[in-house]
């Protein structure tokens, strides 16, 4: 494979809301953001991912776009935004600008312009029928609305103030074309395609993600837009196989840097209620998953590494033990995705171990799929009751990963002088960056850590283009594998329990690299008889001369 300058680098999600306010509304705001780019730089990252900013109703929280070369006055200006690609450049940091484009917001003006009439130029613009079919919207209730003034039926994946567009129009595509040139023009180094994989879809058929159009329309954004501009785009693709991520990612096709798989995600996920009510962790199966899509590519594509992100919960508490292991467990599961292959995505707050939330009433949360679906669920089809779906909330709603980001132990956690949007979480006095950059063996160390091994000179080739071997695939506490690269080889082995654990794995021991405990382990030299403490991770450097 060609080497990319992306390959090596680390992306930070900012979802600006959430992240700083410097105005005093209660909302982030694209100059907090340029306010802790120096804390960024600390970090080690090279790339922001910019959750949109666009000019929005914020009925999805900014996944609803009205203007798509608009920054919202809740966040600032276009003014701001370009001083923050500059000023994020001077902290060689780039900017990726998350751009939806499987919908705009009903107040977009090609929608309020296409509702007027049958025969408006904007009415193509998006997907109208004279009878709806049976299709279900993502975020609960039926994919159609009526609309009176043209007695006819629109379509809509996700709410029904996010009508979908219509790219079997020509011209729909044309002008998206135009409008990504221009940002790419302002100076970002690339771009999140939100949902990308529904744009190619045929309605008639039933077909929302992975269209036949899917393909062929991607190419053409990339011809038009990306190519020769040496940027990385990553698509959101919850419907992909390792076999169709390679039609994305492989570089040969000219479509996407990468894509977001979303297999891992969904794992304790229940078949009937899918995230609102969650099943038990099952090791075994994350590690056949993980192990799949890292050996799936060989030299043909490339995986974007992720526990979190803006529509997640947080790993700590999913997956982990957020109480009596909290930072422990936050670095294992640090140590498991950075050694990975692939580029890693860290969501802000994950480097100060960030835990969900649990508000008492349901009125504290501000997510319209958390609304939408206590509706459906609960209210009308009375498949879950109230406390059953508190319990999902609990586990997996969005809301888990947007409250505030924890800055200090001011009130409101430093992250404004006034009541938020979306209320902080109360544990903050404990768990703040102010506090975990005091702390040498803190979370957020651990992740500097873990980025400055990717670009060293050491072991930075091997964590990025290193092949990948599970080991102890059946072992129900462990979670072990092998990087090989050249003349050299790394060994990750982690405990996710709370039991202590002793493994027997035959291999000679060059150095250790990190291990997540804050005491140093005594130096050995053969893995015979390892004992591993609860929730403990360990990288190896490996002796390959015998």
């Amino acid at each position: 494979m060609e080497k990319q300058w992306w390959h090596s680098a680390v992306v930070y999600q900012v979802y600006p809301r959430s992240f700083c306010d410097s105005s005093g509304d209660g909302n982030g705001d694209l100059r907090g953001i340029i306010s802790k780019l120096a804390y960024l730089e600390k970090l080690g990252i090279n790339l922001i991912w910019l959750s949109p900013v666009y000019l929005s109703p914020m009925k999805d929280n900014g996944y609803d776009i009205a203007d798509y070369q608009a920054i919202d006055p809740r966040f600032g200006s276009l003014n701001d935004l370009r001083e923050l690609i500059a000023t994020a450049r001077q902290h060689h940091i780039g900017i990726i600008m998350d751009l939806v484009l499987n919908h705009s917001s009903d107040q977009h003006h090609w929608f309020q312009q296409a509702k007027q009439s049958l025969d408006n130029p904007y009415r193509d613009y998006y997907i109208w029928r004279d009878q709806p079919n049976s299709l279900r919207s993502i975020f609960g209730g039926p994919a159609w609305n009526y609309d009176a003034t043209t007695d006819q039926y629109y379509f809509h994946l996700f709410a029904d103030s996010q009508p979908d567009l219509n790219w079997e129009n020509t011209q729909v595509e044309k002008e998206i074309q135009q409008m990504i040139s221009w940002w790419v023009a302002q100076g970002v180094a690339g771009f999140r395609l939100d949902v990308i994989d529904l744009i190619g879809k045929q309605i008639d058929q039933g077909i929302t993600e992975n269209g036949p159009r899917l393909h062929p329309l991607l190419q053409q954004l990339h011809q038009a837009c990306f190519a020769n501009h040496n940027l990385v785009t990553v698509g959101e693709t919850w419907g992909a196989t390792p076999e169709i991520a390679k039609r994305y990612s492989d570089p040969a096709r000219e479509e996407l840097s990468m894509v977001f798989q979303f297999e891992h995600a969904a794992l304790d996920w229940h078949p009937q209620h899918g995230k609102w009510q969650t099943q038990k962790f099952d090791l075994v199966a994350l590690k056949r998953v993980l192990s799949k899509w890292q050996t799936a590519f060989q030299g043909d594509g490339w995986n974007a590494l992720f526990w979190n992100n803006h529509d997640l919960p947080r790993i700590v508490s999913r997956w982990g033990n957020d109480r009596q292991y909290r930072q422990r467990s936050a670095k294992l599961f640090a140590t498991l995705l950075h050694g990975m292959q692939g580029t890693p995505y860290i969501y802000q707050g994950e480097e100060i171990g960030m835990t969900n939330v649990r508000f008492e009433h349901l009125d504290d949360y501000q997510d319209i799929e958390i609304k939408n679906s206590y509706q459906e669920k609960v209210l009308e089809q009375q498949s879950l009751s109230h406390q059953q779906f508190m319990q999902g909330v609990y586990a997996s709603a969005r809301d888990n990963a947007r409250t505030p980001m924890q800055w200090d132990n001011l009130p409101h956690a430093g992250f404004s002088k006034v009541q938020p949007w979306l209320a902080v979480n109360p544990n903050y006095p404990e768990v703040n960056v102010s506090k975990a950059l005091q702390n040498p063996h803190s979370v957020f160390y651990h992740y500097q850590r873990l980025i400055a091994l990717r670009k060293s000179a050491d072991y930075g080739e091997i964590l990025i283009y290193g092949s990948f071997e599970l080991l102890l695939p059946e072992h129900p506490q462990v979670f072990a594998y092998l990087r090989r690269y050249q003349q050299q080889a790394l060994l990750v082995v982690t405990n996710l329990s709370e039991q202590a654990v002793a493994v027997s794995l035959d291999y000679q021991i060059k150095a250790l690299i990190l291990n997540n405990l804050q005491q140093d382990e005594a130096q050995i030299s053969h893995l015979q008889g390892l004992s591993l403490a609860p929730y403990q991770a360990l990288l190896y450097a490996l002796d390959t001369t015998n």
